[in-house]
């Protein structure tokens, strides 16, 4: 299981993935909100969204866990 956190305090202002869906490298799953900025929270690994522990509105702060993703093992050539 890949953990995704926080890296500041913000606001969840968009969660963009629903929980068991299908997950590239790079896709954002939420959006947080900071002092009128707008930071995407994207995932470093494919995968499949297994927890979101965040709903919008929600009030994250530094290193808690917005999502839970299940790493997709990549077939070889």
């Amino acid at each position: 299981m890949h953990e995704i956190r926080a890296e500041m305090t913000a606001s969840v202002w968009q969660v963009r993935v629903r929980a068991g869906e299908s997950v590239a490298a790079g896709a954002e799953l939420v959006i947080l909100e900071s002092m009128k900025m707008e930071i995407p929270v994207t995932t470093e690994v494919p995968g499949v969204v297994r927890e979101l522990h965040v709903a919008e509105g929600d009030t994250v702060h530094e290193g808690d866990v917005i999502a839970l993703i299940a790493i997709a093992l990549i077939d070889g050539p």
